[in-house]
């Protein structure tokens, strides 16, 4: 029998971190991969992000709000940066961050076109390692825009792959691995593997550097990297205090400052002869007085010229340390052996012991990059706003700038990023799944990301939550609370239940729940129209925008979010009121609002102006005419099953003990039997299994019809997961005619055909992760509520008949298969990609899309969007550990990850 993970060594990390305050994630992957291109850079008159701040300009020009590189590393305030540069002697430019298109120069044009993986990371970072993969041929910068910019959205995206970068293998495998030796002292090991058939040289300059601060704000002085001497760089920060960068086998040290490089970018003087880009002008151009030969500055780089054998590797030693060391190196291979093997235990432990070593393998990478896809955000609205003149309360303030109503906001927090690339940027709905992959290996950070969102400096003074960068009035669908519900239920498992958090977070939602109810359900007949509610272009109208034919549409989906945030805020009042009587009231609150807005979704009887079509038994979205004539919109698409998802299951403890509650319900029954009887979950009445209690916009007949289409592999039911729009429509279009034009819906497994919302996200076919987890929490739900006598012909058509909780685990199978090896050695996430597929050194290096091919599970939209689909993860730990025994008979089904309690309270691993 194992001992307990308490022993572990990386647990006590954390337990230190949380218990004593000693600083061991004050150091971590905390820098973007792209910082050119986004919003806070973009100080452009017509708000044009994407072309404001060209990658052609990063390498010359400062940027103000973050920083970028390859790889990289930086404090938990991105005040002292560390990344790498490279260059193969044959690009025009040296690789010191990451490629890819703006928005109009692609099918995708957000995506990356370079192939890096995040393979390890311990939750304190004591241990990380990242590989990037850097051609020997030049870089085809050039050939990626125009090859791009010229195909239609009816052909594949031109990967770097396709260019022919990679042929015969002439590339390099460039390994970075960090290890800790202490909160202050970090060890960095560059491994070059050259996987061609001859040698190649790499010229690799490993780069420290201060965020400029100094030039643009006159509160901040300037600090400097200078050289100590004994290939020693001293980093000197006012606020940071003095860091010491050891540099094995005395490489060539070059300075310069992080300044812009005026003369280049607009013809005007430079304030200082060493620019930003002074060694792009040393290395590449040879000029030798680019660089300050006074040996300091703001930016400094340390040379190594490797000859890389065909076959072979070299490797690059170097350590960051708050003290100068006499002896940096001496334990060096120790210091990391001892850290690999503090990861592999971790990992070893927290892992289902049922997962094979495949499983492991997905499992351990889906986490990874959850972990390194940390990053320090930066955003002072008030500044930017009137850096833009168009703060509201300047007089004459510009109206045309984005993000205008958020001036309240000052965002300086490290933040769980969808990625660190597109943007980069955090999202509300997408950072609420974050949170449940987060928790099985770091809780604290988990439940932190959670309340950030709630905090004064991000959350609107009306109550909205913060949509994304781009736009933070834009509505992402309220999955807050759930996520705030599921993180107190784990910590309660851990024996330290925090009702404080519960309600900290509960008077941040309730301000957001009233929103809601005020802001997007105008006409008070409790439906709900929340714009594009992050399914972007799922309908057949653009839904964030005026429609074509007037009036307004009311959306099933919205509704639902609704009915399911009713439902959370339920189940937390009810935990509440075990603190406080008080919250029996609320409590009540929320079951009348989900009561309402079941009923309005479908009254008894048959009506026009209702979501549930009776005759198809299915929900659509509701058109509402100018004239007041409505009419549905029939797609059968994750808008009509997302009511599906609003079906949560309540102990009968804690329900029935709350005597006021109880009364309030009896009445409330009392008063609207025509509407209880109409949504009630089974004919027989509220009880099921074991005294629970069911909350669902579904009764059990309407349950049965909507399951028909959920799991006919002619409609949803995908090999690899739920889709997000029916197949039906691939033969069967939905078209709608006004003002002369065409709307049309069709199924698409793969890219979007239409440019909506940038063109840049497809909900018109592919799987997509989240929503998913949405359905499998549904039908687990649901079978601890019915039990095994229910039970559904899966796929439809098959004559198999499951149990709901049968059901749960073959979507869930399907899921995860996407990233598995099958019979035949090959991962359907990489599709035809015969590289990925067959070369030992690229099969097994796991990429997590952001949604997946509808009928063949190939990765598609941008490639690291580790954020949402890394709830790989917890899929894999959930259905490692429960059956449905356990599901039907206790509550441990509830929390889906058991391993954080034996992390903790040092229970034996398999006691379960």
């Amino acid at each position: 029998m194992a001992s307990a993970i308490v022993d572990v060594a990386e647990q006590k990390r954390l337990n230190d971190a949380r218990e004593a305050q000693v600083p061991w994630k004050k150091w971590g992957p905390y820098l973007s991969e792209r910082q050119w291109g986004t919003v806070r850079e973009d100080y452009s008159e017509n708000g044009d992000a994407w072309n404001y701040f060209t990658h052609d300009h990063a390498r010359s020009r400062a940027y103000k709000w973050g920083e970028d590189g390859l790889g990289g590393l930086c404090d938990d305030k991105q005040r002292l940066c560390f990344a790498l540069a490279l260059w193969n002697e044959r690009d025009p430019i040296l690789k010191e961050r990451l490629f890819g298109l703006t928005n109009s120069e692609g099918n995708h044009g957000e995506d990356v076109k370079e192939y890096y993986f995040y393979l390890d990371s311990t939750p304190t970072h004591s241990y990380m390692k990242y590989l990037y993969k850097y051609p020997q041929r030049e870089y085809p910068y050039r050939d990626l825009i125009e090859t791009n910019r010229n195909r239609s959205r009816e052909e594949f995206e031109y990967e770097l792959l396709d260019t022919g970068a990679f042929a015969d293998d002439r590339y390099f495998d460039v390994f970075m691995e960090y290890a800790k030796s202490a909160p202050d002292d970090i060890l960095v090991r560059i491994s070059v593997h050259n996987r061609g058939p001859e040698a190649a040289r790499l010229q690799v300059l490993p780069t420290l550097w201060f965020r400029n601060t100094w030039s643009w704000r006159d509160d901040t002085r300037k600090p400097t990297l200078r050289d100590a001497g004994g290939g020693v760089i001293q980093a000197t920060h006012h606020d940071l205090g003095d860091y010491w960068f050891h540099c094995d086998d005395t490489p060539e040290l070059l300075f310069t400052e992080n300044e812009s490089n005026a003369q280049h970018l607009w013809g005007q003087p430079n304030a200082s002869p060493y620019v930003k880009d002074a060694f792009h002008t040393y290395v590449i151009s040879g000029q030798g007085d680019a660089v300050n030969p006074a040996k300091t500055g703001t930016k400094a780089a340390a040379r190594y010229v490797c000859d890389v054998p065909a076959g072979g590797s070299k490797t690059i030693r170097l350590r960051l340390s708050a003290t100068r060391l006499e002896n940096a190196f001496g334990d060096f291979e120790c210091i990391f052996s001892s850290r690999i093997a503090d990861a592999d235990e971790f990992y070893e432990r927290i892992a289902p012991k049922s997962l094979t070593e495949d499983q492991r393998r997905v499992h351990r990478q889906a986490l990874a990059g959850m972990l390194w896809s940390k990053q320090y955000y930066y955003f002072d609205l008030e500044l930017w706003l009137r850096e833009h003149r168009s703060h509201p309360l300047l007089e004459a303030a510009r109206h045309d700038v984005r993000n205008t109503e958020w001036f309240h906001m000052l965002n300086a927090d490290v933040i769980s990023m969808p990625d660190k690339w597109e943007y980069p940027w955090y999202a509300a709905w997408d950072l609420a799944f974050h949170t449940i992959s987060l928790a099985l290996v770091d809780f604290d950070f988990a439940k932190e990301q959670l309340l950030l969102m709630l905090r004064s400096l991000y959350l609107h003074p009306s109550g909205q939550i913060p949509a994304y960068e781009w736009n933070f009035g834009d509505v992402n669908p309220p999955v807050h609370a759930a996520a705030t519900l599921w993180l107190y239920r784990y910590e309660k498992e851990l024996g330290r239940a925090d009702p404080r958090f519960l309600e900290r977070s509960f008077q941040g939602l309730m301000l957001n729940f009233n929103w809601w109810v005020n802001r997007k359900d105008p006409a008070g007949r409790n439906v709900f129209a929340g714009g594009f509610l992050g399914l972007d272009n799922i309908g057949v109208f653009d839904r964030s925008a005026q429609l074509p034919t007037g009036g307004s549409l009311e959306q099933a989906d919205g509704t639902a979010w609704m009915a399911f945030y009713c439902q959370s805020m339920l189940e937390i009042a009810i935990i509440l009121t075990e603190y406080d009587p008080i919250y029996e009231e609320i409590a009540f609150k929320f079951v009348q609002h989900f009561m309402w807005i079941a009923y309005a979704m479908d009254r008894p009887g048959e009506h026009k102006d209702e979501m549930w079509d009776e005759e198809d038994g299915f929900f659509y979205d509701l058109l509402r005419l100018p004239d007041g004539q409505t009419k549905r919109l029939k797609i059968r698409s994750l808008v009509g099953l997302l009511p599906l998802c609003a079906s949560t299951v309540f102990d009968a403890p804690s329900v029935t003990r709350y005597s006021k509650l109880m009364e309030l319900i009896a009445q409330f029954r009392k008063r609207y039997p025509e509407l209880v009887a109409h949504v009630a979950p089974t004919d027989a009445g509220f009880i099921g299994h074991k005294e629970r209690r069911l909350l669902s916009i579904l009764n059990k007949r309407k349950l049965e019809r909507v399951l028909v289409y959920l799991l006919d592999e002619n409609e949803f039911l995908g090999p690899h997961g739920i889709r997000s729009v029916s197949r039906y429509h691939l033969e069967h279009p939905f078209v709608f005619h006004v003002g002369g034009q065409e709307y049309k819906v069709q199924y698409l497994p793969a890219e979007s055909n239409t440019g909506m919302f940038g063109g840049n996200s497809n909900w018109r076919g592919p799987v997509w992760m989240p929503v998913n987890l949405l359905i499998v929490r549904a039908l687990v739900n649901l079978y601890s509520f019915y039990g095994d006598d229910f039970k559904i012909e899966c796929p439809t058509g098959s004559g198999q008949h499951m149990t709901l909780f049968e059901v749960a685990q073959e979507i869930v199978r399907r899921l995860t298969s996407t990233f598995l090896r099958d019979a035949n050695g090959r991962r359907p996430v990489y599709g035809g990609t015969a590289k990925f597929q067959d070369d030992p050194h690229w099969r097994d290096l796991i990429l997590f899309y952001e949604y997946f091919h509808g009928d063949n599970g190939a990765g598609l939209g941008a490639s690291h969007q580790t954020g949402w689909t890394g709830l790989a993860a917890p899929l894999l730990d959930m259905f490692g550990r429960i059956d449905a025994q356990t599901v039907f008979e206790t509550e441990r089904w509830r929390v889906m990850a058991t391993v954080i309690r034996e992390q903790i309270a040092g229970e034996e691993m398999g006691k379960k």
